[in-house]
């Protein structure tokens, strides 16, 4: 198939981006690196009226490190994400989740705000922001907002996302001392969408398991050190909560104990990182 009709705007600038924005509403649509978007409106999934093209604002491409947060912005794409000097002790599994997120060759087209805007409960970067605690920066033509992750994403591919907004930056926390942290998926092919995928952030006090794949949108819990003896109740009860189905891909089962299994291997993978 092939899309509905629809203008194209290709944005100078962030006030002209946001301008047609305002005055189209849910009727625009952002458009960055177009991995996402572009099969959704071959399939006519997305009709909008307006896309706004914002590949060529130069303030979007930026990639801004405060010594505590990682600012990633709409424009910049995953590759040159994936090769930005001292990522790997910067986010060391915002590192390691890049390697899953498609093939090279996507990820020389797809950007990060846009993976996180398209909210697809597999996805990678969605997942690493959860788990991380990171943030997404809205911005409309008169205001800004800035929502945690987890309070962005509501349910698959639905986010908090106003019609006027866009998401002008991602950030990602940087690692801290003393604090491992590891990423593990497993798909049919590499380059697929996750069955299951694992991401895991291990301290002296604590670990915080984030899982993707399995609901409807990545869901993070607390959980013991791998060391504790209540730490696999604790998983298990984290798999029988997620609730998994069967589905053309694998059953409901399969996925619980991936959980088990994988999410075990990410924590001791992440114990073992810290330094």
């Amino acid at each position: 198939m092939k899309p509905a009709a629809f203008d194209y705007l290709r944005a100078a600038d962030a006030a002209e981006a946001l301008e047609a924005l305002h005055q189209e509403g849910g009727d625009a649509r952002i458009l960055a690196g177009g991995q996402s978007l572009l099969p959704m409106l071959n399939m006519r999934l997305a009709r909008p009226a307006l896309l706004v093209d914002v590949m060529h604002v130069a303030e979007f491409a930026r990639i801004d490190d405060d010594g505590t947060q990682l600012r990633i912005g709409a424009g910049v794409r995953q590759a040159v994400l994936e090769s930005h000097r001292d990522l790997k002790t910067r986010q060391p599994m915002l590192a390691a989740a890049l390697a899953w997120v498609g093939h090279a060759q996507t990820r020389a087209r797809g950007t990060v705000c846009g993976s996180i805007a398209h909210a697809d409960p597999s996805a990678e970067l969605p997942l690493t922001l959860l788990t991380l605690g990171g943030s997404v920066h809205l911005r409309t033509r008169k205001k800004r907002r800035t929502l945690v992750a987890g309070a962005f994403t509501t349910g698959m591919m639905a986010t908090q996302k106003a019609d006027d907004e866009l998401i002008e930056a991602v950030s990602f926390p940087v690692a801290q001392p003393g604090t491992g942290y590891a990423f593990r998926e497993l798909g049919r092919r590499h380059g697929d969408f996750a069955i299951v995928a694992c991401a895991a952030v291990v301290d002296a006090d604590r670990t915080v398991l984030g899982i993707g794949g399995v609901a409807d949108m990545p869901v993070r819990r607390d959980l013991p050190l791998p060391t504790d003896p209540e730490f696999a109740d604790a998983l298990n009860q984290f798999a029988w909560d997620l609730d998994a189905r069967d589905d053309l891909h694998a059953t409901g089962r399969y996925r619980r104990d991936l959980v088990r299994q994988l999410g075990r291997q990410t924590v001791e993978e992440a114990a073992s990182c810290r330094a």
